[in-house]
């Protein structure tokens, strides 16, 4: 009962905290509205405003929990700011494009994100999870859970939309692990609506946080081995398995984006 209720707690606080700050910064619109719109798949303009309100309020929210998941959901959140100001206009999308670039001398907004967030989600997982391996597969999940979202937002709802199911299903662990998920979830569905009117885009800003979040809330929930053998056993299968999916998804970037464009046409 007190987990329901620390679960019900941050999925409210996320909520209420991205709707506060979405509207002050539609409202004030530091620095000028030009600054906060862009031009979507389809041509309309659209905020930014849910971005940066859906990273603090997932970061903060996660930060009550766990203070170094806050940590890494706020890094997330300012490389995807980063990418949203410096990048802006660049069609590259996917690690390949943004490592191919700095092979020929580029560092571009992207490869700043990727290293970014990757050192981001391993302090994070060296604080989550203590033998070396599990670390680096910690590391893994949430930074690559943070690019899976940002892989998905290539339509109105898409990355939103996945994260509430998603960090809504994650409601069903107990302890930590229902209360990140509950961050995530409540965050992304205060902003689902004005989403898919495509009044807001949650650009790489809130994309990445949510992920960061998500991707932090599979590590908590993954099983402490109970004795040296099963650390090497069935117990690390699944955290095994859950890196290699987000890995190949990463790879495959272009097609995971190609995928989520398709969803709920024809």
């Amino acid at each position: 009962m007190i987990s329901r209720t620390h679960r019900t707690a941050s999925f409210a606080l996320a909520a209420a905290v991205t709707r506060t700050a979405t509207a002050a910064l539609r409202a004030t619109a530091p620095g000028g509205r030009g600054r906060w719109e862009r031009k979507n798949h389809a041509g309309r303009t659209v905020g930014l405003y849910a971005g940066p309100a859906v990273a603090a309020a997932t970061a903060l929210t996660a930060g009550r929990v766990r203070p170094a998941v806050g940590a890494a959901v706020l890094a997330a959140g300012l490389c995807g700011a980063y990418d949203d100001i410096a990048g802006a206009g660049d069609p590259r999308r996917g690690f390949r494009a943004h490592l191919s670039a700095l092979r020929d001398g580029e560092v571009s907004s992207g490869a700043v994100k990727l290293f970014g967030i990757s050192a981001a989600a391993l302090a994070t997982g060296a604080v989550l999870r203590k033998r070396p391996l599990d670390t680096v597969l910690a590391s893994v999940v949430i930074a690559g859970t943070a690019h899976l979202v940002n892989l998905v937002d290539v339509r109105p709802g898409r990355a939103a939309g996945a994260v509430a199911v998603l960090g809504t299903l994650g409601l069903l662990h107990d302890g930590a692990a229902g209360e990140l998920s509950a961050a995530a979830a409540g965050a992304a569905t205060a902003v689902l609506a004005d989403d898919l009117g495509e009044r807001v885009m949650i650009g790489d800003t809130g994309a990445h946080a949510l992920g960061a979040a998500l991707g932090a809330a599979a590590v908590a929930g993954w099983a402490a081995p109970r004795a040296r053998g099963s650390a090497r056993g069935g117990r690390r299968a699944g955290p095994l398995v859950h890196a290699a999916v987000l890995v190949a998804a990463a790879v495959y970037g272009e097609k995971v984006s190609a995928a989520a464009r398709s969803w709920g046409t024809g």
